[in-house]
């Protein structure tokens, strides 16, 4: 059984301006530097006028994970993620998946404009296949994720601004 996640963030920021920073090579790595975890990577980077995908890898030391986690994976836990983003619309697609575990989150990303400024929004489902034990896992990796989101909307404003 998946887990259904949906999450947003907000921003003071209109959604272009978030949305150049989402697809932004230097955006990618500064983020990856504050928030990127053990051994941090950009893996891949490839932009044209239409869309950007790009994959990223993020490290957790085993001692910040629940100890369910750390059981299974007997180490630090490595998250790859895919995104693809395509200018017209905003939208994007995420896939991201775990060393060590059989499972993944697959899922669409909308940015729009809102009062204020804009809203990010997450909407996808969280799989893993282990019997017994994966519905757990599968609620906790989607609260990690949406954790994770807010942490990124924040550096992201912060970022913003220091561009402005």
């Amino acid at each position: 059984m998946a887990r259904r996640i949906e999450h947003r963030t907000t921003s003071r920021w209109p959604a272009r301006d978030v949305y150049a920073a989402l697809v932004d090579e230097t955006y990618l790595r500064d983020r990856l530097a504050e928030l990127g975890g053990t051994n941090p990577e950009l893996v891949a980077f490839t932009a044209t006028d239409q869309s950007t995908s790009y994959q990223l890898r993020q490290g957790v030391p085993a001692d910040r994970l629940p100890s369910v986690a750390r059981g299974l994976l007997g180490g630090d836990l490595v998250i790859d993620r895919a995104e693809s983003w395509t200018e017209a619309g905003r939208t994007g697609t995420v896939e991201v998946t775990l060393n060590g575990v059989p499972g993944r989150l697959d899922g669409t990303i909308t940015l729009a404009d809102a009062p204020g400024g804009s809203e990010l929004t997450l909407i996808g489902q969280v799989k893993v296949g282990i019997p017994l034990m994966g519905g757990k896992l599968e609620a906790l990796i989607a609260e990690q994720v949406a954790l994770l989101l807010d942490k990124e909307s924040e550096f992201t404003a912060e970022w913003l601004a220091r561009r402005a």
